[in-house]
């Protein structure tokens, strides 16, 4: 069986220049001077994390929503990403995102009709990946752990849409880190049941089934099709970290 492989990322043309994400995790040379080294780059990255607490300091109740970059505004998921960050915004939530296309974008989008603060976080990559045009705030990441980190920090929750490598990449992050007790009162949420069905059933059947997780563990998730239950979910986490804090 001949195995058909996705280069469009891998294979960026050589015109392009390597991203910092690039040149931290490649093999140094033997002739690097100090300023491509990594004692130089911790420097860079000292800088970036900087620059994000500066720029998203004001954010109190922040939601970040993850998603396709590839999904258009004429996929349901859209119009379901803008109406869910549309009731937040309205709820009075900032909402975040990774600035790009897609479930981002309606995202953005969705926080602007909401009347609320929309926030952009974009990573360079070895294409071009402007912001959209519904970003307020916009902060600029070399570094995918520093990006990674801000989303962490200044969100009080995650809701998940239908997508790839990188929106598994930062459900996962998340319940390892609600799971390890690093976060607390953290909802995440997928949207999108059809999408999200397997998954769910192998972390059941599988994870679960040979004891890798607890049963416990399962119920970190809120699984909907309905934005105001993924809208409700988070606010009902806010109000009820907010009162632990009070007492």
């Amino acid at each position: 069986m001949r195995v058909v492989v996705d280069d469009s990322i891998r294979d960026a043309p050589a015109s392009l220049a390597l991203t910092e994400d690039a040149k931290l995790l490649r093999l140094a040379g033997p002739h690097d001077d100090f300023t491509r080294t990594d004692p130089w780059r911790v420097l860079r990255i000292q800088s970036e994390f900087i620059e994000g607490f500066d720029t998203l300091a004001g954010i109190e109740k922040g939601v970040t929503i993850f998603g396709s970059a590839r999904t258009g505004p004429d996929d349901p998921q859209y119009a379901a990403a803008q109406e869910t960050a549309r009731l937040l915004a309205e709820a009075g939530f900032s909402i975040i995102t990774g600035a790009g296309p897609g479930i981002m974008e309606a995202a953005n989008r969705g926080a602007k009709l909401g009347g609320g603060h929309s926030v952009g976080c974009n990573i360079e990559l070895p294409f071009e990946q402007g912001a959209n045009p519904y970003v307020d705030t916009l902060v600029n990441f070399r570094y995918f752990f520093v990006r990674k980190t801000m989303f962490i920090k200044y969100s009080i929750g995650f809701i998940i849409f239908p997508g790839g490598f990188g929106t598994l990449d930062e459900l996962f992050e998340a319940l390892t880190l609600i799971q390890t007790g690093k976060i607390s009162q953290f909802p995440v949420v997928l949207f999108g049941r059809h999408y999200w069905a397997g998954l769910v059933r192998w972390l059941q059947a599988r994870v679960l089934g040979e004891r890798k997780i607890s049963p416990g563990d399962l119920d970190l998730m809120l699984v909907t099709d309905d934005p105001r239950e993924a809208a409700d979910a988070v606010i009902a986490a806010y109000a009820a970290l907010t009162a632990a804090g009070a007492r």
